[in-house]
C-alpha cells in the first residue's frame, strides 16, 4: 500500500512540474493584455519546468520592457563575470513620464524642505529584489512571473496599484550565482523526477551556487559595500530612498514559508519601534495571501533584525522597511521534505503571491509608509542636533588609503563627508588633514553613522543569525575621535577620491617606502615581479631627518635589470598604482641600521597555492582569492582538495589552507610535510589550525572549555549551546611591532575579527608571541563570559620552522568579507616576510 502511495505522489508531482503553466500561478480572476509576452514564449517553456538561467531571464526582462509602457529597464554595471545588473521601473505609464519629478519629491520627504508635502498623492516606493544567494532560485524565478503580471494585467486593482506606487524590480541580485545553480540544477534533471534527497541533483558541487564569482554571500554586504553586485545595489537605493524593500531567500526543505518580523529580543536598538509595527501591518498580508492558497508559514522565530549589513535590515536605519521571505528550498526540481514531496514551482508559488502581498500592502499602507519615512529622518535629525557631540573624525597618519577606502563606504551611503581645514590633536592621536576626515553628526543619516562606527557591547539577547559586531573604523584601523564642534570641518566630499600621490624623485642610489599603506603589498609584488630586487628592513632608522620603521621597504638603484631611468619611470607608476609615498635617496649611511646592512632583508618572489574544494570553506578560500587578485593583483593558482597529493608542489613557495574541516586533505599529509621541510611556508587559517595539529605539523596546546548546563530546561538548550557560539566579534590584541607578521600596522594595539572557538595557549616565550589577545579585549560585539575567559591572554598566531620551511598559524579570519582591512595587512605579510619570522 505504501509503495502505491508513493507511486501515485510520484506521478502527481511529476504531472503538476510537466503542467506548471501560467494558471498554477497567476490570479484566477485576472486578464492580460495578449500583446504583451508570457515567460513561457520567451523562454520556450514553462515556468518552474526547468530553473532561468540569468541570460534567459535577462533576455525575458528586455523583451518585456521593450513591449510594455509600464516599465523601463536600465543596466547599472556588470558583475565580475560581465553579466548585467538589470533595474526595471515599474508603474503606470503616467507615473513614468514624470519619473525624475516624481523621485525628486519623494527624496524631498528625507530633508527638512519635505514637512510641508501633502502625501495623499504621492506614489509609495518597492524595492523588490530576488535570490541574492543563486542556489535559492524560486525568488527570480518568480520574478518572472511578477514582472509579467504588473505589465500585462488589466484589472482595475493592478491599474491603481501601478498608480500608487513605483516599483524598482531588481530580477537577480546575483547573477552569476544563478547561473551557475541553474546550470548544476538543469544538468541533473531527468524526465521522470526523483525526489530523492540522495540523488545528484540535491547535492551541489563545491563551492556551489549560494555566492557571486569570488564565492561572498552578497547578503552581507550591504553595509561594507564591498563587491561590484553590491555598490549598483546601493546606487539605486539611495537614488530612491524606497519605503519598503524585499530580499526573497530560500532556507531548508523540510522548513515552511517565513516572513517577517523576526524575533523581537534581537531589534538592533537603532530601529525605531514603529519600524517594526509597520512590519507587523505588513505580514498580515502575506499571511492572508499564503492562506489563500493554504501554505503553512510562521512568523517572529530563526530571523532576526540586527545586523545592518543585510538586505531585509538595511532599510531599517534608512527609513524603510525590509522585508525578508524565506522559502522551502527544492533544492532542485522536487524533493521528498517532512511536508510531503516539494516541488519547484510549488516554491515559486508561494514566492509570487508574497510579492504581490507586498505590492498591496505598500499601496494599502502607503501615507502610514510616507509618513514614517519622514518621521524618521526629522528624528534623526533632531537627535543629531541635541547631541553634544558634533562630528567624528577618522584618519591615520601613514595609511592615507584606508582612510579613503572608508570614505568611499561612507558616500556610497550618500553620508556626508567633509576635509579637515586642519591638523586635529585628540586623545592622544594625530589626524593629519591630508589622510583624514570628518563625518558631521547632524545629517539626516546620522543614525546609520551611528551604526557604521557602533561599538555595542551590552545585549537582550545572546543569539545572533550573524555578526554581533562590524565598527569599521576597527575593520579599516582608523584611529577616530568625537568632536564638540565643527571648527576643523572643511570642504565636502563632493564624490569618491583616490589619494593623492606625490611626485618620485629620481633617485641614484636606492628608493624608499614605509609598510604602511593598504596597497603596499600590490607595490612590492609589482617590483618582484618586473624582476626588480626589493629589501625590508627589520629595524627602524633615520635618512634626511625622515624616521623609517619597522618593515621599510628598500630598492637599491644599482645593479637591477633596469636601467636608471626605466627603474625610475616603474617607481613613479607603482607609487601612482598603490596611492603609496616613495622617497629617494643619494646615500646609505643613516641613524640606525645603513641600507647596506645585514638587516636589510631581500623579498622573495611569492608563487602562492591556495587550497579549495570539498572541506575548504568556500567564503574564506574567496576571501582569499578576491584579495589578492583584485586588491594585491597577484596570481594565485586555486588547487582542489582533491587533487593536491597529484600536484608538483615544488613550483609554490606558499600554500594557504583556508579553515578546513575534512579528510581528504590526509591523502596529501606527507607531501605537504615533505614539501615544507624543503622550504614551503604552510598557512593553516581557523580549523586548519586543528587540522595542522591533528596531523602532526605542529604539537600546540590549546584551550577548552568545560560547561554544564545547571538549571537548563530540555526546551532553552539550544539558546544555551547558542550562547557559546562567537558569531563575530572584535577583540583588542597587543603586538610586538618588530616582528615581521606586524610590519606595515602603525599602532601597537590591534583589532581582531574573531567568529572561531579556538584558543591557542602562548609560547613560553614572549617573542613568540607577536600577536596576543589583551585580559580586556572586547571592543564591540558579543562573547559568553566562558569563551571570554578563554580568550584572555591567548595568542591568534604562531609561526613554527620545519625543516627550511614554516608553518603559519592563523585562528581568526584576517580578510574577513573583504572589508576588514585593518588584518590583511597580516596575511600579505605572511606571503612576503615569511622567511624572516
Amino acid at each position: 500500500m505504501r509503495k502505491l502511495i508513493f507511486l501515485l505522489a510520484i506521478i502527481g508531482f511529476n504531472t503538476a512540474i510537466a503542467q506548471s503553466n501560467a494558471d498554477y500561478f497567476l490570479p484566477s480572476n485576472e486578464t492580460y493584455d495578449a500583446a504583451i509576452p508570457t515567460p513561457e514564449e520567451v523562454l520556450g517553456h514553462a515556468v518552474g519546468k526547468w530553473h532561468v538561467s540569468h541570460d534567459k531571464l535577462s533576455e525575458y526582462m528586455r523583451t518585456l520592457a521593450a513591449a510594455s509602457d509600464r516599465i523601463q529597464i536600465e543596466n547599472r554595471g556588470v558583475t565580475y563575470e560581465d553579466r548585467p545588473l538589470l533595474l526595471l521601473t515599474i508603474s503606470s505609464p503616467k507615473n513614468l513620464e514624470r519619473i525624475e519629478e516624481i523621485k525628486a519629491q519623494h527624496k524631498q520627504l528625507t530633508e527638512p524642505s519635505g514637512a510641508a508635502l501633502d502625501v495623499s498623492d504621492m506614489p509609495v516606493v518597492v524595492y523588490q529584489g530576488f535570490s541574492i544567494h543563486g542556489n535559492e532560485p524560486s525568488g527570480a524565478n518568480a520574478g518572472l512571473l511578477v514582472a509579467y503580471h504588473l505589465a500585462a494585467a488589466q484589472s482595475e486593482a493592478v491599474n491603481d496599484l501601478l498608480d500608487n506606487t513605483i516599483i524598482l524590480f531588481d530580477p537577480s541580485f546575483n547573477p552569476d550565482g544563478l547561473q551557475r545553480f541553474s546550470q548544476w540544477a538543469n544538468t541533473h534533471k531527468a524526465q521522470n523526477i526523483t525526489a530523492d534527497p540522495n540523488d545528484r541533483e540535491y547535492t551541489e558541487a563545491w563551492p556551489r551556487g549560494r555566492t557571486n564569482h569570488y564565492w561572498f554571500d552578497m547578503n552581507r554586504d550591504w553595509l561594507p559595500v564591498q563587491l561590484n553586485e553590491s555598490k549598483a545595489r546601493i546606487a539605486s537605493f539611495t537614488e530612491w530612498m524606497p519605503n519598503v524593500l524585499t530580499d526573497h531567500h530560500e532556507m531548508g526543505t523540510n522548513s515552511t514559508f517565513f516572513f517577517q518580523p523576526g524575533i523581537q529580543s534581537r531589534v538592533n536598538p537603532l530601529t525605531p519601534k514603529r519600524n517594526q509595527e509597520l512590519t507587523i501591518a505588513i505580514g498580515k498580508y502575506h499571511a492572508e495571501a499564503l492562506n489563500e492558497i493554504g501554505s503553512l508559514y510562521y512568523s517572529e522565530e530563526d530571523y532576526d533584525d540586527f545586523y545592518y549589513g543585510k538586505g531585509s535590515t538595511y532599510p531599517d536605519v534608512n527609513g524603510a522597511i525590509g522585508i525578508l521571505f524565506e522559502q522551502a528550498s527544492s533544492r532542485g526540481h522536487a524533493q521528498e521534505s517532512d511536508n510531503g514531496i516539494l516541488t519547484f514551482p510549488f516554491t515559486i508559488r508561494n514566492q509570487f503571491v508574497t510579492a504581490l502581498s507586498t505590492l498591496k500592502a505598500a499601496s494599502g499602507l502607503r501615507t502610514e509608509l510616507l509618513n514614517f519615512q519622514r518621521d524618521f529622518f526629522n528624528t534623526a535629525r533632531a537627535e543629531g542636533e541635541k547631541n553634544r557631540d558634533k562630528a567624528l573624525v577618522f584618519g591615520n597618519e601613514k595609511d592615507v588609503a584606508t582612510a579613503y577606502r572608508l570614505s568611499e563606504v561612507l558616500l556610497r551611503h550618500d553620508i556626508k563627508v567633509h576635509r579637515l581645514n586642519k591638523n586635529v590633536r585628540k586623545d592622544g592621536k594625530r589626524f593629519p588633514k591630508e589622510s583624514s576626515f570628518i563625518v558631521p553628526l547632524n545629517q539626516k543619516k546620522q543614525r546609520l553613522v551611528r551604526a557604521i562606527f557602533s561599538e555595542q557591547k551590552q545585549f537582550q539577547d545572546s543569539l545572533f543569525y550573524d555578526v554581533s559586531a562590524w565598527t569599521l573604523s576597527h575593520a579599516f584601523d582608523v584611529n577616530t575621535t568625537k568632536m564638540r564642534d565643527l571648527n576643523a570641518m572643511g570642504e565636502a566630499l563632493s564624490g569618491i577620491e583616490n589619494p593623492p600621490v606625490k611626485t618620485v624623485e629620481k633617485a641614484s642610489y636606492a628608493y624608499l617606502f614605509e609598510g604602511h599603506g593598504y596597497y603596499t603589498p600590490k607595490a612590492i609584488y609589482a617590483l618582484l615581479e618586473a624582476g626588480i630586487r626589493v629589501k625590508v628592513g627589520l629595524q627602524p632608522f633615520s635618512l634626511d631627518g625622515k624616521k623609517y620603521d619597522y618593515g621599510t621597504l628598500m630598492v637599491p638603484v644599482a645593479n637591477q635589470t633596469l636601467n636608471e631611468d626605466d627603474l625610475y619611470a616603474l617607481m613613479q607608476k607603482v607609487a601612482e598604482d598603490a596611492f603609496i609615498s616613495i622617497h629617494s635617496t643619494i646615500t646609505g649611511l643613516t641613524k640606525g641600521i645603513d641600507l647596506g646592512s645585514r638587516n636589510f632583508e631581500t623579498i622573495q618572489l611569492p608563487k602562492v597555492a591556495l587550497l579549495v574544494g570539498d572541506g575548504v570553506r568556500s567564503y574564506d578560500a574567496g576571501e582569499i582569492w578576491h584579495l589578492m587578485d583584485t586588491q594585491y593583483n597577484m596570481p594565485v593558482t586555486k588547487i582542489d582538495v582533491k587533487s593536491i597529493a597529484r600536484r608538483d608542489l615544488s613550483r609554490y613557495t606558499h600554500l594557504v589552507v583556508p579553515s578546513y574541516n575534512g579528510s581528504l586533505l590526509g591523502k596529501a599529509k606527507q607531501k605537504i610535510a615533505s614539501w615544507v621541510k624543503n622550504g614551503g611556508h604552510l598557512i593553516a587559517y581557523r580549523d586548519a589550525v586543528k587540522w595542522a595539529n591533528n596531523n602532526e605539523f605542529v604539537k600546540e596546546e590549546f584551550r577548552e572549555g568545560d560547561l554544564t548546563a545547571e538549571g537548563v530546561s530540555f526546551v532553552d538548550r539550544q539558546r544555551f549551546n547558542g550562547a557559546q557560539a562567537i558569531g563575530g566579534a572584535i577583540f583588542n590584541a597587543t603586538i610586538d611591532r618588530s616582528h615581521p607578521i606586524n610590519f606595515g600596522i602603525e599602532d601597537s594595539e590591534l583589532a581582531l575579527f574573531r567568529n572561531s572557538r579556538i584558543f591557542m595557549e602562548p609560547d613560553k616565550n614572549s617573542y613568540n608571541n607577536p600577536i596576543r589577545y589583551t585580559n580586556d579585549p572586547v571592543l564591540s560585539g558579543y562573547i559568553s563570559e566562558e569563551q571570554l575567559a578563554l580568550l584572555k591572554g591567548s595568542v591568534p598566531f604562531k609561526v613554527k620552522r620545519s625543516g627550511r620551511g614554516k608553518i603559519l598559524l592563523m585562528t581568526d579570519n584576517t580578510n574577513f568579507r573583504a572589508f576588514w582591512l585593518g588584518t590583511q595587512q597580516l596575511y600579505a605579510n605572511m606571503l612576503f616576510y615569511a622567511d624572516f619570522m
